[in-house]
């Protein structure tokens, strides 16, 4: 691996010593109780939610990747009711709160269309809220490329699907990623909202754990490091991606 990964895992490691010390200072300086060995009684379940919220977080951002594009396509599409329905999808989405959207997808839409699993429910409507926020996000990106680009694309002859394959899409990924990844990054922690529709997610499980076991911080700050797990690789990632799709202007 190069050097570069090599510095800031050092970094980040340092960074989170500091914290961790500082945040033992300010527990100690108040003098709470620590209980961890009634938190470690229910360390299957805090496992099981993890789990549970990494699969429905990778579902969500498939789904919200896939059905922003065809959004934004939607959006500038030649015919007028495709681009009335993809935007009005957007606004009302956008428009709306996700715990609202959660409690009338599962509750009515889903009820009359007989879908009983909220699992799956609950990943469609997750994936479809961030859906709509990726749409601008890479509309954006794909309407900052100049004019001059277009016009290069069909001076070597390239239909409407080449000159985005192979033209436009490379240079707006570049673009989008950044905004792209605090979505993403974003869905994962909106993901503790699914518990209004019966997912026992990771938050969920931490909340039962703390009522049973007495607890409040043992399970609150193991919380907080699952999430990192996650976010942290995520966005490392995407700063690979960044790089790799670098050109210069």
């Amino acid at each position: 691996m190069p050097a570069r990964f090599y510095s800031t895992l050092l970094w980040s490691l340092l960074l989170f010593g500091l914290v961790a010390l500082g945040l033992y200072a300010t527990f100690a300086a108040v003098h709470y109780s620590w209980n961890w060995s009634a938190a470690w009684e229910y360390r299957s379940q805090f496992a099981w939610g993890w789990l549970t919220t990494l699969v429905i977080s990778t579902g969500a951002m498939v789904i919200s990747v896939l059905l922003g594009f065809a959004l934004m396509l939607g959006r500038r599409s030649p015919w007028e009711p495709v681009r009335l329905f993809s935007s009005g999808t957007v606004e009302i989405v956008r428009g709306s709160p996700l715990l609202v959207q959660l409690l009338l997808g599962y509750y009515i839409v889903a009820t009359a269309l007989h879908v009983q699993s909220p699992l799956v429910v609950g990943t469609l409507l997750l994936g479809l809220f961030e859906a709509a926020y990726l749409a601008e996000i890479f509309r954006g990106a794909v309407e900052s490329i100049g004019a001059s680009q277009w016009e290069a694309a069909r001076a070597v002859g390239f239909n409407k699907v080449q000159t985005y394959r192979y033209v436009i899409i490379p240079q707006a990924v570049r673009r989008a990623l950044p905004g792209t990844t605090g979505e993403l990054v974003s869905l994962i922690k909106s993901s503790s909202l699914l518990s209004v529709i019966g997912i026992e997610e990771l938050v969920q499980k931490v909340r039962i754990m703390n009522s049973s076991s007495y607890t409040a911080l043992e399970g609150y700050l193991p919380l907080a490091v699952a999430y990192l797990i996650v976010t942290l690789p995520l966005s490392w990632w995407a700063r690979r991606l960044e790089r790799r799709f670098a050109y210069e202007t």
